[in-house]
């Protein structure tokens, strides 16, 4: 899959700002940023539900939207919302969903036997979809999703809806998917979810502020990350805050988690502040996370070297 200056707008709202992205085959791939950052308007665009304002797209060999009518045989298409008839059973709804793809009726019923031993409802095939947990909702929503054996998988924060047991259980079900080659992009604003992906993309009120591994964006925030350990945190959290190049002071605990800009010995910094402000603490280097990764491609684009805000943990 792949887009260059992928633009949406909305009478004067530009929801989404010239993106690019590629994502290889058989990657889970995912898309990170607070509701309003572009996310599902972005996934529209790409499986042809929405036509861009500007921009190219090739998804599986086809321009979309030109050729989005072959496109929708190719893929699969999940939401966070279940959409699945809560008045049917789960065979039910996977039958209807198969005659839906024009799946053979005899290929249809192995497709469906083999659905619902891999996403453990053989006890429940008569059980009403509506009775059903969110957890399991949303397993049957992702066999309904993969019924016709989609290339490619597009999942809109397909778990804000479950527990994290759900969550842990789903996402196995989606590196299977990836292991035999399906490809997945898949939106999040978890955090956890976010460090499961193969590669991750951030999005910010429609700009892409952040692209590649994890691990590649983590380390590029090598030497920018403090743990300070505090008795009386909130007051040197209001101390560490006042600091120039300072993007983020969060309270996890009793410690503190300090984010800074690029550049400058802000540990050094950190403890004169401290000092200077009558408090004991402990100042030292810890590894950065994908929360630190949000905040400073978000964060740090926004205040530009401005005065620091204080970040809920």
């Amino acid at each position: 899959m792949r887009a260059r200056g992928l633009s949406k707008r909305f009478g004067e709202l530009l929801a989404v700002d010239s993106v690019d992205l590629t994502v290889p085959r058989a990657c889970v791939y995912g898309f990170l940023g607070p509701n309003g950052s572009g996310k599902s308007t972005t996934i529209r665009m790409l499986c042809g539900l929405l036509t861009p304002s500007a921009g190219e797209i090739e998804v599986l060999g086809l321009r979309i939207p030109e050729q989005a009518e072959a496109l929708r045989r190719r893929i699969g298409y999940m939401t966070q919302k279940f959409s699945l008839f809560e008045d049917l059973s789960v065979r039910e709804n996977l039958e209807f969903l198969a005659a839906v793809q024009d799946i053979p009726k005899a290929q249809a019923a192995s497709r469906i036997d083999e659905l619902i031993a891999q996403y453990r409802f053989e006890d429940r095939q008569k059980q009403l979809a509506g009775t059903m947990s969110g957890g399991q909702k949303q397993r049957l929503a992702l066999a309904g999703a993969v019924i016709h054996q989609p290339e490619l998988l597009f999942l809109d924060e397909p778990t804000s809806a479950v527990d994290p047991e759900s969550r842990r259980d789903f996402w196995e079900k989606l590196f299977e998917l990836a292991d035999a080659g399906t490809t997945l992009l898949v939106s999040t604003h978890y955090m956890d979810e976010a460090e499961r992906c193969h590669r991750l993309a951030i999005l910010d009120r429609g700009v892409l502020v952040a692209d590649g591994t994890p691990a590649e964006l983590t380390g590029a925030l090598a030497g920018r990350t403090l743990e300070v350990r505090a008795q009386q945190p909130r007051q040197a959290q209001r101390a560490l805050l006042r600091l120039p190049g300072v993007l983020s002071v969060a309270q996890i605990g009793n410690d503190l988690r300090v984010l800074s800009a690029a550049g400058g010995d802000v540990a050094a910094q950190a403890r004169q502040a401290l000092a200077q402000a009558g408090l004991q603490a402990e100042v030292g280097a810890s590894q950065p996370n994908l929360e630190d990764v949000f905040v400073a491609a978000t964060r740090g684009r926004e205040q530009g070297g401005g005065a620091a805000q204080e970040r809920a943990a």
